[in-house]
Formats: C-alpha cells, structure tokens, sequence
C-alpha cells in the first residue's frame, strides 16, 4: 500500500506501508519517474509542483503494478 501525496518540504511523496511494498518493478518504475529514496521520511520524493495529474499519474503507475494506494491533492496537515 501506498501513500501518494505533494508535501511542501518534499515534494510529491510516494510513502509505501512497509518494505514489501518496495518491488524491483516498483522501485524501477519511480525511479524512471525521477523519485529517488529520501531515508529521512523513508519515502519516495520527487521536486514537482502539486499539480494533481502529477499525483494522479503516480497513482496509477502505482496501482498498475498491483499495489493499493491512497492519494490527495493537497498536501496532509502536520499534527
């Protein structure tokens, strides 16, 4: 499962649920879509705009590659 979201400090974020979320067919394909790992979240960041096809476009990369993913247009308030 997943977590698709833009995130002022980050930008647009692909968070997995767990490490068996992270498939060499998925790591390969968000590294294909310019994400690289960011440890200090332990998810996948990419330097964009929040523009929601952008969120839209990894989503359904994601969810074509068998994985369950939530998303948002805006980015989730901090608590």
């Amino acid at each position: 499962m997943f977590l698709v979201a833009p995130d002022p400090a980050h930008g647009l974020v692909a968070a997995p649920q767990s490490s068996d979320d992270l498939t060499p067919d998925t790591e390969q394909s968000l590294a294909a879509q310019g994400f690289a790992w960011n440890n200090e979240i332990e998810a996948y960041t990419r330097q964009s705009d929040d523009d929601p096809a952008a969120v839209d476009g990894t989503a359904g990369m994601l969810r074509e590659l068998g994985h369950f993913v939530f998303s948002a247009y805006r980015p989730l308030p901090r608590r």
